[in-house]
This record gives structure tokens, sequence and C-alpha cells, in this order.
């Protein structure tokens, strides 16, 4: 009877296991499958956009053609800033190989402009050694994005964000920066473990995680420095395959 019992109790246990198991399984993929939606969705906008962008191409030729018979220089120029603007976000978004990406860096600078947010891309790197996943990289750039607009919320005056994209022999990088304030510094050797945040509101704190164990799996690299004046955080990558 005692073997019996033993025997059961194995099993459950075994099975309880099992079930951890695959619930870590399965909100692995699920997280992967929400980041591959996200990238999806991205694409989609970005499609979008250069359709949209092709489509107003000639009209805004005509426009422009019209002004310069009628000499109204002053108001071709008032025209065609933002419309230059506009094609030179698009375009600094589309530099690297990575469809994935340059559709997440639209989808970002998008989105901070609607947050009164100027933003700075160089992109000096078309990222084609790169074997870090796509969407792998989307979850890093995207939350390091998402915290710099976070930082600068409450910031008087101007709101900016760079976003540097750059390679050496043997790596890439990665640079967010932002003029927010200053991360404390007892706060900057923990802020990239789960639940651990700068803000006070619920729901804060797991986005670093996320960087964290991406980097970890792909053998990748994280610097911050953080200034009153600016706060960067520089991620890595080996260009050697695993």
């Amino acid at each position: 009877m005692t073997i019996s019992l033993l025997f059961c109790f194995g099993i459950v246990i075994t099975l309880l296991i099992c079930i951890l198991i695959l619930l870590k399984m399965f909100g692995r993929l699920k997280g992967n499958y929400d980041a591959l939606l996200e990238s999806y969705r991205n694409l989609e906008e970005l499609n979008g956009t250069l359709r949209a962008q092709r489509h107003d191409y000639l009209n805004h030729l005509q426009v422009v053609y019209g002004m310069m018979e009628l000499e109204e220089y002053e108001e071709l120029h008032q025209y065609l800033e933002p419309v230059y603007k506009d094609m030179m976000k698009t375009g600094k978004a589309l530099k690297t190989s990575k469809p994935a990406i340059n559709a997440l860096l639209q989808a970002k600078m998008g989105e901070a402009d609607g947050k009164n947010i100027d933003v700075y891309v160089e992109v000096k790197s078309d990222l084609k050694e790169l074997y870090v996943a796509d969407w792998e990289l989307c979850k890093v750039l995207s939350n390091l994005i998402d915290n710099a607009m976070t930082a600068l919320e409450n910031r008087e005056g101007e709101k900016k964000l760079w976003i540097d994209i750059s390679e050496k022999r043997d790596e890439y990088f990665f640079s967010i920066s932002n003029n927010g304030p200053k991360i404390p510094e007892e706060m900057q050797e923990r802020i990239f473990k789960q639940g651990v945040t700068t803000k006070k509101e619920d729901g804060h704190g797991m986005g670093l995680s996320i960087v964290a164990a991406v980097l970890k799996e792909n053998r990748g690299r994280i610097e911050l420095s953080s200034k009153e004046e600016e706060t960067t955080f520089t991620v890595s990558f080996l260009k050697d395959e695993r």
C-alpha cells in the first residue's frame, strides 16, 4: 500500500512538473506570438505609409510646379517643409536590411511625434550579418524606445530622443538616448530585474527584464549611462553565429 501511494504521489509530482513546464512554454510562445503580431502590424503600417507617399507624389509635384510658376516661393517653402519631414522620416527608417526593424522605427517615430518628442535617427549599418531574430531585436528596441519616451512624459521644454544603429568589425550597436531625468544611481544596478521600475504606477518594471532575457539568450550586452542631461542604453550583439 505504501509503495502504491508513493508511486501515485510520484506520478502526481511528475504531472505537476510537466504542467508547469507547459505553462512556461505557453507563456514564452504567447510572448513570441505577440512580438510577431506587433511586427506584422508595424509592417502593414509602413507599407501603407509608402503607398500613400507614392500616391501623393505626383500631386505634390503638381502643387510645387504651380507655385513655382506663380513665383510664390514663401508659400512653397511652407508647403514643402512638412512634406519633406515626412519623407525624410520614412527614409531614415528604411536603411537596414531588416523590414521588421524598419517598420518598428517608423512606428515609434510616429508615436513620438504624437507625444511632441523630437526623434533623431542615425542608421549606419544595414544589419546584414545580425544573427538575432528580427522579432527578438524588435522586442529589445521597442522596450528601450518606449522607456525613453516614458522618461520624457513630464519633462518641460524640448523632449529629445536619439536612436543610433551602428557597427564595428565584430559587433552591432543599438543606442537609445533621451534628455529626460537622470536614473538614480541606486536604481541603475537593479533596473534590469523583473518588477523594478523608476515609476510609481503598477504595471511597470517588465520591459527591461524582457530586454535582459533576450540579451542572455543571444549573447548580447547592455550598458547604461545616465547623467542629468542625458540617459543612454546601448545594446550590442556579436556578428558571428552561435
